[in-house]
């Protein structure tokens, strides 16, 4: 009953809103009659037009899509440190000459693995994904297998860590934007780790004996 009683008055209250309100539309869809005869779509379109209800219903999903964007946008920053923030706490060439740390400062040769030292003991796995999990991502499985971090707590290692990311491009632009930014007040260090490490195990084998 519902259905039948707005098909039965909606014939002839459609033709008195037609072509008093909206004659562009009665143009196309007189052309549209003339075409497919299909006079359903015309009562559909003109209900959904004078109809409230409908008119209410279409804005509802276009602001839904707007909050979720605004969630994915708010998401990103608050996951993994902006480049706003890594410029911010990065300490500037001229302070950096005037740290020992800096003062034999070689990048090394690119690869796609990187050596971080000079971390403060506070540092923790997570500080350091999410200073460089941002030049990682984590939508690829490929990327997020090679992402690696390995933070040294104990030893003479300690303070230091290797940081395995997808590619050369991605360890560089790690080095370039993260090298000399203060973590717990102390600057890191940050270079291309060496390919030979082994070098360095046999010399902390030697040292230890």
């Amino acid at each position: 009953d519902v259905f039948e009683q707005p098909q039965h008055v909606g014939h002839k209250k459609i033709e008195f809103h037609i072509t008093t309100d909206i004659p562009a539309v009665l143009q196309i869809n007189s052309e549209k009659e003339e075409k497919n005869g299909k006079r359903v779509h015309l009562c559909a379109t003109t209900e959904e037009i004078n109809n409230t209800g409908f008119g209410r219903i279409f804005p509802a999903p276009s602001s839904n899509d707007k909050m979720e964007t605004e969630e994915e946008d708010d998401e990103i920053p608050s996951e993994f440190i902006s480049r706003r923030d890594l410029e911010k706490n990065r300490l500037s060439r001229e302070e950096m000459e005037k740290f020992s740390v800096f003062k034999n400062y070689e990048p090394g040769d690119p690869n796609c693995r990187i050596y971080v030292k000079n971390l403060a003991k506070q540092v923790q796995e997570k500080d350091l994904k999410f200073i460089f999990g941002r030049y990682v991502d984590f939508q690829s499985e490929v990327e997020r297998n090679m992402f690696d971090i390995r933070l040294m707590k104990e030893g003479r290692m300690k303070g230091q860590a290797f940081i395995g990311l997808p590619n050369e491009k991605a360890a560089a632009k790690a080095l370039k934007e993260a090298n000399g930014y203060v973590l717990f007040e102390k600057p890191m260090v940050v270079q291309f780790a060496r390919s030979a490490r082994p070098k360095q195990d046999a010399n902390d084998g030697k040292r230890k004996k």
